[in-house]
């Protein structure tokens, strides 16, 4: 990889640190408007850490077990497990496991809590219209979630917007302070109401923003792994298109794992994509095409038509027997 590549120039690292701090910011606020029992604030914290631990301890078994993903051999899918092996050496990290999903919609994502219990997972659809050059882009940003403990970071978000919603609830439904706080006080009876709902959505908000922040990340550490930029531009590019002619049906299961795939598997349309896990695709490929003017410092060729979405005209597929 090239260590003199201006990249990571976003400052997404801060940006998390400063949504976490927000999130602090909103707990303790509420926390005061509900009278600041320490009683209170304990067992939230207590009921979002508890369940978001077991979410994030079997995140892989989990996701997995949602898509109805099934584990693949290396003599099943060869080319699949050569570019996961060589990416995973680069990294210095151990191989993980790899699954395919039995689903046309293009996607992929990789989770567990840290890279020795992590899994790779394509689905079907993007292994019939991505080439292996465009699939090894894509596996080298899902690699880096695994990499960069973006797990993690979405467990330790998701703990803190759930305190935040049951500390909205203490404080619609039993109010905060004493009686003559709660009528004379700075906000008075509204001002509790409207906090009560609002930081809640504000929470996530918040949540979603640090999800966007780390697909960025991704993005570029995923590029600097694989020294192709252009490629995951590419595929993002047919993958987003992929998605429109082909979402997923919104299930229980595939929405917790919907923030791990590098493209939201749903039709998002108007108001829908205020509460996106991820970045607009345009902004992403934006950057990930000036990342490879940095890179090679030459110009470089933005995708350019609407691809053909349909697979049996897709050229040169990656694995297409998956998808039989």
């Amino acid at each position: 990889m090239n260590d003199n590549m201006k990249v990571h120039g976003h400052c997404n690292g801060l940006k998390t640190v400063f949504l976490f701090g927000l999130m602090w910011a909103i707990i303790m606020l509420i926390w005061w408007l509900t009278g600041a029992s320490q009683d209170t604030l304990g067992v939230y914290l207590v009921i979002g850490v508890a369940s978001t631990f077991i979410s994030y301890w079997f995140s892989d078994r989990i996701s997995i077990a949602s898509m109805g993903a099934r584990h693949v051999s290396e003599q099943e899918a060869p080319e699949l497990y050569r570019i996961v092996r060589e990416l995973s050496a680069r990294a210095g990290k151990p191989m993980p496991r790899i699954y395919i999903a039995p689903t046309m919609s293009p996607n992929a994502f990789a989770t567990g809590r840290n890279e020795h219990h992590a899994a790779v997972c394509c689905t079907q659809g993007i292994l019939q219209i991505l080439n292996e050059r465009e699939l090894r882009g894509v596996l080298g940003h899902e690699l880096m979630h695994v990499y960069n403990h973006d797990i993690l970071t979405s467990a330790i978000a998701s703990a803190m917007a759930t305190v935040i919603t049951y500390l909205g609830y203490a404080l619609m439904y039993f109010g905060g302070g004493d009686d003559d706080d709660r009528d004379s006080g700075p906000l008075g009876f509204l001002g509790v109401i409207l906090s009560a709902i609002l930081a809640p959505i504000g929470a996530s908000l918040i949540q979603l923003a640090i999800s966007r922040t780390r697909e960025y990340d991704a993005d570029e550490d995923g590029s600097k792994l694989t020294g192709d930029p252009e490629a995951l531009a590419s595929a993002l590019y047919k993958i987003s298109y992929g998605v429109k002619e082909y979402p997923m049906a919104a299930t229980a299961g595939n929405q917790s794992t919907a923030a791990m795939m590098i493209e939201s598997p749903f039709s998002e349309e108007g108001f829908q994509k205020l509460f996106s896990t991820h970045p607009p695709t345009a902004d992403r490929i934006n950057r990930l095409m000036q990342m490879a003017h940095e890179m090679h410092g030459a110009a470089v060729t933005m995708p350019g038509e609407t691809p053909q979405v349909p697979y049996q005209q897709t050229a040169q597929p990656a694995y297409s027997q998956y998808g039989r």
